[in-house]
């Protein structure tokens, strides 16, 4: 290891508050590393200094706005769910790896495809299920309001990584373990009804 062990921990940080953002949107995150690279907020590993680009940057733009329209469609969102799984997690992977600049390669890529992996993929998971949820519920009328939701978290939480990635990740942590709670009691108050 290189670097301190603060720059690879604001570093890890970054990528896994990243890979979380993931979830909710595939490519909104790596939008925001790839402007926060061009701005010279964010160093990228050599390997993925790609990332960094202006052609990374024009295609990853036209994916967000691709991706988020297609969440207005009905009968599309609840497929690119299914379909956005193995993306999701193959992002989550890649915005791990990106900014872990101090560290070897075994430690950076067994990192990211364990933690980023996980972090993008469950987040990614809960959210399909909660997408066919509310269709079920709502006849898919409340899932509107759902994908504004998911893209203005993606937005959100992928800018406050980049801006205070500690406080992102504490953000995270926070999110998945209310998720749990709620998710322990909810069928404890169906039971008792």
């Amino acid at each position: 290891m290189d670097g301190s062990w603060f720059e690879v921990l604001l570093s890890a940080c970054l990528g896994l508050a990243l890979a979380a953002a993931c979830g909710f949107r595939i490519f909104v995150p790596p939008l925001v590393l790839s402007a926060a690279a061009m701005l010279g907020k964010v160093e990228l590993t050599p390997g993925l200094a790609w990332l960094g680009t202006w052609p990374a940057l024009f295609a990853l733009a036209v994916a967000v706005v691709a991706e988020i329209a297609a969440y207005y469609v009905p009968w599309l969102d609840n497929l690119l769910d299914a379909l956005g799984a193995p993306l999701a997690v193959g992002a989550g992977i890649l915005l791990v790896a990106a900014p872990l600049v101090e560290v070897g390669p075994v430690t950076r890529w067994t990192l990211a495809i364990l933690a980023g992996g996980a972090a993008a993929g469950g987040v990614h998971v809960a959210l399909a299920l909660l997408r066919k949820a509310s269709s079920l519920a709502t006849g898919g009328l409340a899932n509107h309001l759902l994908a504004t939701g998911e893209a203005v978290t993606s937005l959100s939480l992928a800018v406050l990584a980049v801006a205070l990635p500690l406080l992102a990740l504490l953000c995270v942590v926070l999110a998945v373990a209310l998720a749990r709670r709620l998710a322990r009691r909810r069928p404890l108050q169906t039971v008792e009804s």
